[in-house]
């Protein structure tokens, strides 16, 4: 009797194992994340998990880059838009403001963030990478507002600076539920400076 073809032991694609991820992140917060979880999810041992990713911490970083890659898309989409400059500014800002308490991208991302302190200098670079990407958008953006009109005249490079850091701030607070402060509220203040520092 001859043997039966071999059974292909194939592991899911990388992306599905990343949402994965994100999906328990947002179910059950990063205490809930455990590489056995994950891999009964995705029907793969947790060693053959360790053998993709390594380390957690590179797993986490791996999904902050593959939901980074999502908002990345639908940050150009908007920003592609024919409307007024400070329409989609808001968009921008709309985007970047996590979505309430507990949100799952901003929880990864804090994560990521505090894990960097014993990050090798790839890991860094590729978090700075993420960073970069939002900076350069917003720059253009203001630039594209000064030159059209809708904005006075800013160094877009300082001023991008100066905003990311507001937005990092109220980014937070929402994200870690600081008492007193939603994502509404975080959007007026940001609405407000606007106003106030562009006109």
């Amino acid at each position: 009797m001859t043997p039966g073809p071999r059974r292909r032991n194939t592991a899911p694609p990388r992306e599905e194992v990343l949402a994965a991820a994100m999906a328990t992140i947002a179910e059950r917060g990063l205490d809930g994340l455990t590489m056995a979880g994950l891999g009964r999810e995705v029907s793969m041992s947790s060693g053959h998990l360790l053998y993709y990713f390594r380390t957690k911490d590179e797993l986490l970083l791996q999904a902050l880059e593959w939901s980074e890659g999502r908002l990345g898309a639908q940050r150009r989409e908007l920003l592609a838009r024919q409307i007024p400059v400070r329409e989609r500014l808001d968009a921008y800002v709309d985007l970047y403001i996590p979505d309430g308490h507990r949100d799952p991208h901003w929880t990864l991302w804090l994560e990521v963030w505090n894990r960097s302190q014993n990050a090798d200098a790839d890991a860094r670079a590729r978090q700075a990478a993420i960073e970069r990407a939002w900076h350069r958008d917003l720059v253009a953006l203001l630039a594209e507002g000064a030159s059209r009109g809708e904005f006075r005249a800013v160094d877009a490079e300082r001023y991008a600076t100066r905003l990311r850091a507001l937005l990092d701030g109220f980014s937070i607070h929402v994200a870690i539920g600081l008492p007193g402060t939603d994502r509404a509220g975080a959007l007026a203040h940001v609405r407000e400076f606007l106003d106030e520092s562009l006109a």
